[in-house]
């Protein structure tokens, strides 16, 4: 077995961690499995910088789980190889320390006995599309940004889940607040301390707003190399969490927790760069469009039918879209429209980029940016024509064309799909696609509260 660490971190790296927190006794290491839940372990101080030199063993079955942590049958992970451990290694640049949890904190990677990257393993997907853009001359940048919910603990009297009260005054608002400056300095204590662990974590966030509806929230993350905005969400939704709980309230990431409010999206903001960091789809002349781009948006719309599921990975994922509220279920595009999948905001002509509005917050960043580029990439090999842009509401105007309109139905596709099973890669393709059918069977069966209301005594 290699050695060499192939995650790119250097053992110095842990020696430095070590030497500024003597404090700290124990470190998270962090999997991102196929959900885009971080499982792993808790290892102890004089443990970190093997971790570094020798790499760490953690079952190849991790990736054949459900949400619920539960082994899925039919994904070819569930001891087919003996049930033995890979070696995982720390990724580079992403150990540091979780303020809200007084431990240390390192995404992990896992990889083959030569080296090359389990092919299970979502963030590989990613990196194998981010290869395949560097050797076309490209460097893949972007960005993710992050809506989510704050909820108190305990429900309200009608046994619901409600927004949390704020820090600052113990006081609980229902209302939508939007874009409320009053509604952040209530909420401030919480997000002064998210910033303090962003900051001890070497994580970039940005600007913060409420969103539209009580208790929901946006953070937006620093554009940068596309893997780094990757591991940054991933980072940052522990972050948050982690922080939450420590303040009497949990954060949720669900896509649609609450069916008569707004969703939470995980907006994609995608460029790409030259070998000197020149943006590529900067406008090539006043009030003109980079062909390039325009030739990514085409490769994306042709396959965004094809990965709705990636975007939209669980049942509660397509709530979102049965209440439209800037949730785009279409692969429409257009320029500083809100209501299309795929927008070009207004801005600097030489920061031109376009943001991707579909993928919900629940669905795993590396999925999402992996089929997203390798639409892109496509569709600048093939000059691919995103047709005219949108104008006005999209919501009215656009019909979906032949996108999923149901999670059977995305479930369905994704299995079918050729591009899917060729940016994924075929072991992941196909544990994907059983988790997630398994997923279905498994709530196909469970009869609700609601249905018995309706139902129940009535027909």
């Amino acid at each position: 077995m290699s050695t060499t660490p192939p995650g790119g971190a250097d053992p110095a790296e842990a020696q430095r961690f070590l030497a500024r927190y003597p404090e700290v006794e124990a470190i998270d290491i962090a999997l991102i499995d196929c959900h885009g839940i971080a499982r792993g372990k808790s290892i102890r101080r004089h443990e970190l910088e093997s971790l570094f030199t020798s790499g760490r063993g953690i079952p190849a079955s991790m990736f054949a789980q459900d949400v619920a942590g539960d082994d899925v049958e039919g994904t070819g992970l569930v001891l087919d190889d003996g049930g033995g451990d890979h070696r995982c290694w720390p990724i580079g640049g992403t150990l540091g320390l979780m303020p809200a949890t007084g431990r240390g904190h390192v995404l992990i990677s896992m990889y083959n006995p030569d080296g090359s990257g389990f092919a299970a393993e979502p963030r590989h997907a990613l990196v194998r599309q981010v290869q395949r853009a560097r050797t076309m001359g490209y460097t893949p940048m972007g960005a993710l940004e992050l809506e989510f919910y704050l909820v108190d603990r305990e429900r309200d009297a009608q046994g619901r889940v409600q927004p949390a009260r704020y820090p600052l005054s113990g006081r609980r608002s229902r209302q939508t607040n939007t874009m409320s400056v009053d509604e952040l300095d209530e909420m401030s204590p919480f997000f002064d301390a998210v910033y303090a662990g962003a900051k001890a974590l070497d994580l970039p966030l940005e600007t913060l707003i409420s969103e539209y509806a009580a208790g929901q929230y946006e953070l937006t993350i620093r554009y940068r190399d596309l893997m780094r905005a990757a591991d940054d969400v991933v980072i940052a939704k522990r972050l948050v969490r982690a922080t939450a709980r420590r303040f009497g309230m949990e954060a949720c990431f669900m896509a649609k927790p609450f069916g008569a409010s707004s969703g939470s999206g995980m907006h994609l903001h995608l460029s790409l760069a030259d070998a000197d960091g020149a943006n590529l789809f900067a406008d090539p002349a006043e009030g003109a469009l980079s062909p390039l781009m325009l030739h990514a948006i085409g490769g994306i719309r042709e396959t965004i039918g094809d990965t709705m599921l990636v975007l939209a990975p669980f049942l509660n994922s397509w709530r979102r879209f049965a209440s439209v509220v800037y949730s785009p279920a279409n692969d429409t595009w257009g320029v500083e429209n809100r209501t299309v999948a795929l927008r070009v905001p207004a801005g600097s002509a030489k920061a031109r980029h376009f943001e991707h509005r579909v993928a919900g917050v629940d669905a795993n960043p590396y999925l999402v940016a992996a089929v997203t580029l390798g639409g892109a990439l496509d569709g600048i090999e093939a000059q691919r024509d995103p047709g005219p842009p949108a104008t006005g509401n999209a919501y009215d105007g656009a019909a979906p064309h032949d996108l999923p309109r149901s999670w059977l139905e995305a479930i369905d596709r994704l299995d079918r799909s050729a591009f899917a099973r060729r940016v994924l890669g075929e072991a992941l393709h196909q544990g994907f696609v059983a988790i997630k059918r398994a997923e279905y069977l498994t709530l196909a069966q469970q009869v609700t509260e609601v249905e018995w209301e309706l139902y129940g005594f009535t027909v």
